[in-house]
């Protein structure tokens, strides 16, 4: 799909064979499978603990050359030491994904729910310690800064000078509904409910919705942010988008859903949705895998 990289919240999720993976899919099968559907995912397992350098090692032999990983900064950093004298951290977590080299996307900083303006030079001492070429978006939780006023102000024009992208949250879907499951009330826990945004303050607009459980449901907020992402092509932007479900089974299709109204949106820059990799195999095929 040119200019717009669209993914889930992670690629690899054995629950998924059978109906998004092949159903006898092996380990080392789950990214090549996904990155056959989803040119980039999130990483968010980093922000609880490093890869092993193995691990990266394997990703970067599996990864199409076009995939990109975006990897959450650990909370060592970002809620830990709340970017003070996280020199050493930060230095050891690029140092520990580099080898993925080209694959590797923007990384998104998650700020904790009370880190506000008052905080604002600390962000952009943290920023400016970045290595040069290091891609970041950052996120924030703080409700000053979705109140329109002098604080939102002043961080997007922070973000907008050091050419970061803000990561725009749509929760909308999520807490419109009246939670039916445990994975819908997980989530309702979780996320923030926070005010929906379009702000771009670089070139690589950064979007995790989270949407109704129900999958059809989600379709005029889907609609809405296809509309925003070609617009955001138009202008030379190239956005990653990711989209989450309650449960984490559902990502695929809900993503699925959001790539079809991108080809409704425009045919002619964005491809329908393809096949997934399950959708591939024979009966014949699916049923020696049970043996």
């Amino acid at each position: 799909m040119s200019s717009v990289y669209l993914g889930c919240p992670l690629w690899a999720h054995a629950p998924w064979r059978g109906a998004f993976f092949t159903r006898g899919a092996r380990r080392e099968e789950f990214l090549p499978q996904y990155a056959s559907v989803f040119p980039t995912a999130e990483g968010n397992a980093t922000f609880y603990g490093l890869p092993t350098e193995t691990t990266v090692e394997r990703w970067a032999a599996e990864a199409p050359e076009g995939f990109r990983f975006c990897f959450k900064f650990p909370r060592t950093i970002s809620h830990e030491r709340q970017l003070e004298g996280a020199g050493e951290d930060t230095a050891q977590f690029l140092a520990r994904v580099a080898p993925l080299g080209g694959r590797l996307g923007p990384f998104f900083l998650q700020l904790h729910e009370r880190f506000g303006v008052e905080r604002i030079r600390t962000l952009e001492r943290y920023l400016d310690s970045l290595p040069a070429g290091c891609r970041c978006a950052v996120e924030v939780r703080a409700p000053e800064f979705f109140a329109g006023g002098p604080a939102e102000r002043r961080l997007d024009d922070l973000l907008t000078s050091r050419r970061v992208d803000r990561v725009l949250f749509d929760t909308a879907g999520l807490f419109a509904v009246k939670a039916q499951d445990e994975a819908t009330r997980d989530a309702q826990r979780k996320k923030p409910r926070v005010p929906r945004r379009e702000t771009t303050t670089a070139l690589a607009p950064f979007v995790r919705f989270v949407g109704d459980p129900v999958i059809e449901a989600n379709d005029a907020a889907l609609q809405r942010w296809a509309k925003v992402a070609r617009r955001w092509c138009d202008e030379g932007r190239t956005p990653f988008i990711f989209l989450h479900h309650p449960d984490d089974l559902h990502a695929p299709a809900l993503a699925r859903r959001f790539q079809h109204w991108l080809h409704v949106e425009d045919p002619t820059r964005f491809a329908p949705p393809p096949r997934w990799a399950a959708e591939g195999e024979s009966e014949p095929e699916r049923q020696l895998s049970l043996f």
